[in-house]
């Protein structure tokens, strides 16, 4: 539900196996206006238990969806760890969140770490307690957000601060999805 015909409500997301971040604002073009913001938490699930916690995931998702009713989500595009079993099971979280998002019919960006702390701090290496804090001064919030849902936030700012840039390259034509490699019913051509 926009709150206005020339802005957009956009939903973060920062996902986590054991914590995901959301966040939701309002983007009147250069005016940000904070909706909510909080985190899905499935360390109550047994630590092995891997369907369950992202069945939670993925209803916490969608209940976000029906009470904020967002235009767009923005989604943090992860790397992989040190760790593969630990970039394994992150993997499966965030693709739950994509699956969540485009299942509520969500056009959804996609922004790296490095992208957020540029455009919230102004450098990529910006610790959790500086997004926190610019976030919590861009918004105009009396205390700052918890880390997860900080980065959440960071991603809708982001996209609120990128999507006008997208959008006129997307009307230029400069944006066309690629179909060479692609598969098609099932072949890839």
């Amino acid at each position: 539900m926009t709150t206005s015909i020339a802005g957009q409500r956009i939903l973060g997301i920062d996902p986590g196996l054991q914590t995901t971040g959301f966040g939701v604002i309002d983007a009147h073009g250069s005016r940000l206006q904070y909706v909510a913001s909080g985190v899905i938490d499935t360390t109550h699930h047994a630590r092995g238990d891997l369907p369950l916690r992202l069945k939670t995931l993925y209803e916490g998702i969608r209940e976000i969806h029906r009470r904020y009713q967002p235009d767009v989500a923005s989604l943090e595009i992860v790397f992989i760890n040190v760790n593969p079993q630990a970039s394994l099971m992150l993997g499966q979280a965030r693709g739950c969140c994509l699956t969540a998002l485009v299942s509520c019919d969500l056009a959804v960006a996609e922004y790296t770490a490095l992208q957020m702390k540029q455009a919230i701090t102004g450098h990529g290496r910006a610790a959790k307690s500086q997004i926190q804090e610019m976030v919590r001064r861009l918004l105009n919030l009396p205390n700052a957000p918890r880390q997860d849902a900080a980065d959440a936030l960071g991603l809708a700012i982001t996209h609120a601060h990128a999507s006008p840039s997208m959008n006129k390259l997307s009307a230029q034509g400069a944006l066309k999805r690629k179909t060479h490699g692609m598969f098609r019913a099932g072949r890839s051509h």
